[in-house]
């Protein structure tokens, strides 16, 4: 799917939590997440420790969203 929608000239951010199969499959912009089963937080924090891992991936995917790049880049 990331593939089909950068083709039409959309930017994309892949938000992973295995970066080998988000590169096998072509994702340009890769973020790596937190686990397979919560990849955008982890229950074992706090609400508020929660929204600031949240936070953090969002941001760092705004920022691969705005960097220009010309081959696959994993923004870690």
């Amino acid at each position: 799917m990331v593939k089909a929608i950068e083709a039409t000239g959309i930017a994309v951010v892949h938000i992973c939590t295995i970066v080998p199969i988000s590169q096998t499959v072509g994702a340009n912009r890769i973020v790596p997440a937190v686990a397979i089963p919560y990849p955008l937080g982890d229950p074992s924090k706090t609400h508020e420790e929660e929204i600031e891992i949240r936070r953090a991936i969002l941001q760092k995917a705004l920022k691969a969203l705005m960097t220009p790049i010309k081959e696959q880049t994993v923004f870690n």
